[in-house]
């Protein structure tokens, strides 16, 4: 099996993009594209997300771990308790219970391929007291500020 990738817009033949979540009030401006999804005796779900220029992904943590391969543009992530610049062929693992969010905030799209189990829990919101903590980070306090 082979999808064409198509530069032009980022996508790949056969496979449509999905908002990102159900929930639009935790992201700005994200999609989804599932591009392997638990087939023959491999069980993970392997996706793109496109974040658009001043977008950003859900800050969330979970039981699963992610794999993350950034493939287009620039921006920011916060993992745990740091803010690191992230850009096109840096490679991401996200261990579990860990923070994170993603941020295209360079002026321009960033997107990156995701790698998870099939099987795996549902993301986790901060609460109230943890993102207060999280803000008691100066530079985690920057970068959540909108």
């Amino acid at each position: 099996m082979i999808r064409k990738f198509h530069k032009e817009n980022f996508r790949w033949d056969g496979i449509e993009p999905h908002i990102y979540k159900k929930n639009p009030g935790v992201f700005r401006d994200v999609t989804k594209q599932v591009l392997f999804d638990n087939e023959e005796d491999l069980p993970v779900q392997f996706r793109y997300f496109q974040v658009e220029k001043d977008g950003f992904s859900s800050l969330e943590h979970h039981e699963h771990m992610h794999m993350v391969i950034i493939f287009r543009g620039r921006g920011h992530a916060m993992l745990g308790h740091d803010v690191v610049e992230v850009e096109e062929g840096d490679f991401i693992t996200i261990p579990p219970w860990q923070f994170h969010q993603f941020r295209a905030d360079c002026g321009e799209p960033l997107g990156f391929f995701c790698m998870v189990n099939t099987k795996r829990d549902i993301p986790v919101y901060p609460s109230e007291e943890e993102l207060a903590e999280l803000r008691s980070h100066p530079d985690i306090a920057a970068f959540l500020k909108e």
